[in-house]
């Protein structure tokens, strides 16, 4: 999969989706931004593969219901709720150019702590008190929220899947500034193939799926909030923070012998 493959899944998915541009005079009045993402409680990762008859065969005596539970326990080893929601967060503040209001841009480590660490992985990322954020003197806030994601089969082509919106707005009155829903589906797009039978032996093919579509998603927003009829600044910008995941932290993949039964909680192997 190619990174311009990715960003034609993200055009044509995103045709069609009610959503608000941000305006070059209105971000001239947004002094000091807060950035929050999160992920809704029941957002998964969900696995909607085996209810595809392609699969009825190579399950044998598997029910689809119970091999989407065994997959789904997989997913939610390859990568948490909060490393999903930071790498957003992380990876669109990066993106953007070096000017104000970013420069302004609130502490993440700040926003957490008010916020009584909603952020952490540990809690449920439920929609928080934005007016708690006042304390620090934002007016703006800007918010990625996922409702859903996972992985999905049609006709036996699987693949990754990530909806949700993303919105700045004020604190004040909570008016909207910016809103850019997003739902992006690799088998609709075309994407390669992800075989499910791979990704229960070796879950981190569902995190690469993942993190590609986040780094895609991260860029189209960066360039929503970076209006083309605004001038740009040159000061440099602060650091986004510590960065929850990033290349080589991945554990490996302990590789184990094929039993002779299918041992418990575990999908059958790929051909």
């Amino acid at each position: 999969m190619t990174r311009c493959a990715f960003i034609g899944l993200l055009a044509f998915l995103l045709v069609g989706c009610s959503s608000r541009r941000l305006s070059g005079s209105a971000l001239n009045e947004v002094r000091r931004p807060a950035f929050i993402s999160r992920i809704e409680l029941r957002a998964g990762p969900h696995s909607h593969v085996f209810h595809d008859g392609s699969y009825r065969d190579k399950l044998k005596k598997l029910g689809p219901q119970e091999a989407d539970r065994r997959l789904e326990a997989k997913l939610v080893s390859s990568m948490t709720r909060f490393e999903l929601s930071e790498r957003l967060r992380v990876m669109t503040f990066r993106q953007l150019p070096r000017e104000a209001p970013w420069l302004n841009t609130v502490d993440p480590a700040h926003v957490a702590t008010v916020l009584e660490s909603f952020l952490v992985e540990e809690v449920p990322a439920l929609s928080p008190d934005y007016d708690l954020l006042k304390t620090l003197r934002a007016d703006t806030v800007v918010e990625f929220v996922i409702q859903d994601y996972g992985m999905r089969s049609k006709g036996g082509r699987a693949g990754a899947y990530l909806r949700g919106y993303a919105r700045m707005f004020w604190l004040e009155g909570r008016s909207e500034l910016w809103r850019h829903p997003f739902d992006l589906d690799e088998v609709d797009g075309g994407v390669e193939h992800l075989d499910p039978f791979k990704v229960g032996k070796t879950p981190a093919l569902f995190r690469e799926r993942m993190t590609d579509l986040v780094d895609v998603l991260s860029s189209r927003f960066a360039e929503d909030l970076t209006p083309k009829e605004r001038k740009a600044g040159v000061p440099p910008r602060p650091d986004a923070g510590p960065e929850t995941e990033s290349p080589g932290q991945e554990r490996p993949v302990p590789v184990k012998p094929r039993p002779p039964e299918l041992p418990p909680g575990e999908l059958p192997d790929p051909d």
